[in-house]
């Protein structure tokens, strides 16, 4: 069992598809970047602390936390604030490609956090401002880095992804994988 220092119903759904088990402890971190900090350097920050964090309540399972950062001309786009600020995100990723950075730590018992780092990269199409806003209406960019989810209405606004899908809903799984391998946990296929 493993505990998931995440709210994400998708960072869930994706080990319940797995069929890892885990129990869920939202990890309670300030997201932010620190002066001179690369976007790659802060998504493993972000994570190891997250994973970090909840090991302090959990001793006795091993933590799995993430980050997924988006970055366009070196700019992180983190959740935005409001439905202007998805719109603004958007209309500066339309037509164009951006990088997402998703950092995967886990903590074991001893202290010991274990990290990778997944970078994917997303060419949006040509979006318009009618597009956009009614994107923002759904309400499904409001929670998201970049402001929009590959795996929901916001696949209509990605003309290709080069690397990782999973790494773009927020959890490469290839990662998690290696991760347990790593902490003598090796994946299993349930049925």
């Amino acid at each position: 069992m493993i505990v998931l220092a995440s709210s994400s119903p998708r960072r869930q759904r994706l080990l319940d598809m797995l069929g890892i088990p885990h129990l869920v402890d939202p990890a309670q971190v300030e997201e932010c970047r620190q002066p001179g900090e690369s976007p790659k350097a802060m998504a493993v920050r972000l994570a190891t602390e997250k994973a970090r964090c909840v090991a302090l309540r959990h001793s006795d399972n091993p933590v799995l936390a993430a980050d997924t950062v988006v970055v366009v001309d070196d700019r992180v786009l983190g959740k935005p604030a409001g439905p202007a600020e998805a719109e603004e995100m958007l209309g500066h990723l339309a037509g164009r490609d951006h990088r997402v950075i998703t950092a995967v730590a886990l903590a074991l018992p001893g202290a010991e956090v274990l990290h990778r780092c997944d970078v994917t990269r997303v060419w949006f199409r040509s979006l318009s401002p009618a597009l956009i806003r009614a994107y923002v209406a759904t309400g499904e960019p409001l929670d998201k880095a970049g402001s929009y989810g590959v795996q929901g209405y916001g696949a209509v606004l990605v003309e290709r992804v080069e690397g990782d899908f999973f790494g773009v809903m927020g959890l490469p799984l290839r990662l998690v994988v290696e991760l347990l391998e790593a902490a003598g946990q090796p994946y299993r296929f349930t049925r």
